[in-house]
């Protein structure tokens, strides 16, 4: 168990020092190029580049960090603390070590550069938070505010986002501001996607006098599992047998078929599954098919016996 623990925390800082080298160098090739910023302290630091003519951005984000990682350490404990420092060096390191890339900027164009930019620093903030860490900043903040506050931390973020775009717009003109707005946008919009995962999934559940006959044809035709909750109707006070079943968006349209065709009185609900982990799904499903056989031959053998006795 020590060794699956070990290797576990191993791919999860490999994964992080990923998405620190993504990120870092979707900053360091579209958006400091274009004079856009982000959020939180990165772009702190990058208002600080542009006025002083290119102090190191990293090197200024890790010292910023310095006193939200003591305070981390004292008001929100030891174990946060050490999970948020590991990112926080790590992509401080990375944002000063992908600099060069500045010299390739491949998007002149500030729309495609806020855009571009915002899509790939979204996808490194995602792969980071995905594995448990955090490139420090507004994070730590926000984190505090809530334990202390009660305050939501997105709209902490988002409050202190509002104060860097004002200062762009003051800074750089109302244009640079709002494609960094759109930055922003596209930056919060595919981190929420990578760590909810993109391998969405349909969660149906069916209410129906026939329940039986309805997950017998799902596990036959479409070799998904279905799961049998007992349910109860609040009015009647007549016992339900509610079917639960976790399906890809292709085959809704065959369970909506199978269910109509038994009962077109099925009360039934499709909602979204933004990950789904387990067999048949991210392991390797049961051979649905052999154990049907043999379910079949039991029930035979045992009609047979009941025949001859």
């Amino acid at each position: 168990m020590e060794t699956i623990n070990h290797s576990r925390r191993l791919a999860e800082a490999v994964a992080i020092t990923l998405g620190c080298l993504i990120s870092s160098s979707s900053i360091n090739l579209f958006l400091l190029p274009n004079h856009l910023l982000s959020g939180g302290l990165t772009g702190i630091g990058m208002i600080v580049y542009f006025l002083t003519g290119g102090l190191p951005v990293g090197a200024q984000v890790l010292v910023y960090n310095v006193p939200l990682l003591i305070a981390a350490l004292r008001m929100l404990g030891r174990e946060y603390f050490v999970g948020v420092l590991f990112g926080t060096v790590m992509f401080s390191v990375c944002l000063d070590a992908t600099h060069f890339l500045n010299a390739y900027a491949p998007v002149p164009d500030p729309m495609l550069a806020a855009i571009f930019g915002g899509v790939f620093n979204g996808i490194g903030y995602g792969i980071i938070f995905r594995n448990g860490g955090s490139s420090g900043g507004l994070d730590i903040v926000a984190a505090i505010v809530k334990k202390y506050y009660s305050l939501n931390m997105g709209g902490v973020i988002f409050g202190f986002n509002c104060v860097i775009m004002a200062v762009s717009a003051f800074m750089f003109g109302v244009m640079p501001a709002m494609y960094t707005l759109i930055s922003m946008f596209m930056s919060a919009t595919l981190t929420d996607k990578v760590i909810a995962g993109f391998n969405h999934r349909k969660v149906v559940i069916l209410i129906s006098d026939k329940t039986e006959k309805i997950a017998e044809a799902i596990i036959r035709g479409l070799g998904r599992g279905v799961t049998f909750l007992d349910g109860e109707g609040a009015f009647t006070h007549q016992e339900k047998r509610v079917l639960f079943v976790v399906v890809t968006l292709t085959q809704v349209a065959l369970v909506k078929r199978v269910a109509d065709h038994y009962d077109p009185q099925t009360f039934m609900i499709v909602m979204d599954a933004n990950e789904v982990m387990g067999r048949g799904f991210t392991l390797p499903g049961v051979k649905l098919e052999k154990m049907l056989r043999e379910r079949d031959q039991k029930e035979k053998a045992g009609r047979e016996a009941i025949d001859e006795g």
